[in-house]
């Protein structure tokens, strides 16, 4: 058992639960904040309600290593005035409360972990590569991503390694954004969204969970990092490419994007939008992607 106690929010999750098998595996102790404090083998859950100002007791005992998982799904709902505060603040609100309690706690932490997004750079489709360094977008995911950051950036203030994972589309079997593109094919097909031309930052779950495994180890690593594959792949490229592994035929006609607009609202953005993206620095860090091109990843995947 290695002596860092790592504390995860949002480890119920997609990519939580691929990432708490990877530390298990790795011989970490593992603990999770959870609203329900739903218990899985093997990892310690404790109850948290940031919004409440509500923490279960000895959650933050013993532990090292925070990882900021937690949430809303971008997803999930059309952006009511509503939905985009629960977007914004299960995201900053909870990261500034973990600051508060770990600050109040004296808990002597050496490394912040967040999450993120390339919704930092804004939906737009261009012939721009974004790198890390660029500023980010001026729509909702370009504020919410920069809030999310400077949250982070808290920790960051008080010396210690703080570290920001822009997420790009993530890739996996089950309950991932591919599973949502992979809908049409229950009736024999694929459809292409918009023109087709948008770029879509993509990453397989195993890659994503191991460049946050090298943040943890990596003493080096500090500020934010895209994490996508170094491949650029548009989306038209994609759904071709799903189509030759599955063998489903797609669409001779493309999805119009005021149709997706008046289905999605101003969600349609994340399907209808997309640049290209960096994997430079990630790379230069000392990462080796386990599936730098797509056609690997989707042969694993299916």
């Amino acid at each position: 058992m290695k002596d860092e106690g790592i504390l995860i929010t949002g480890g119920s999750g997609l990519i939580g639960k691929r990432l708490t098998s990877l530390l298990l595996e790795k011989g970490y102790s593992v603990r999770h904040l959870s609203r329900s404090g739903k218990r899985i083998p093997g990892v310690l859950s404790f109850k948290w309600d940031p919004e409440k100002g509500t923490i279960d007791s000895g959650a933050m005992d013993g532990i090292a290593i925070v990882i900021h998982l937690a949430g809303a799904n971008i997803g999930e709902k059309r952006w009511t005035k509503t939905r985009r505060m629960e977007i914004l603040d299960s995201r900053v609100r909870s990261a500034e409360f973990l600051y508060e309690k770990i600050m109040e706690y004296k808990v002597e932490i050496k490394t912040f972990i967040t999450a993120s997004a390339v919704g930092y750079y804004g939906c737009a489709t261009s012939d721009f590569i974004f790198k890390e360094y660029v500023s980010p977008g001026n729509d909702f995911l370009g504020f919410t991503c920069r809030m999310w950051e400077e949250a982070a950036d808290l920790f960051s203030g008080k010396g210690i390694r703080t570290v920001k994972i822009r997420t790009g589309v993530v890739l996996d079997k089950k309950d991932s954004a591919l599973t949502k593109i992979m809908i049409p094919a229950r009736f024999g097909f694929l459809v292409i969204t918009g023109s087709g031309k948008q770029y879509m930052p993509w990453i397989h779950i195993d890659d994503l969970c191991k460049i946050y495994l090298k943040g943890i180890e990596d003493n080096s690593m500090n500020g934010a990092y895209n994490a996508v594959a170094p491949q650029h792949i548009t989306h038209k490229e994609f759904i071709k490419a799903l189509s030759g592994a599955t063998g489903k035929f797609v669409f001779p006609v493309n999805v119009p994007g005021f149709i997706l607009s008046v289905i999605l609202g101003e969600m349609s953005v994340v399907v209808l939008k997309g640049s290209r993206v960096s994997a430079e620095k990630i790379r230069s860090a000392g990462y080796v992607f386990l599936y730098p091109e797509l056609a690997g990843a989707i042969e694993e995947i299916f």
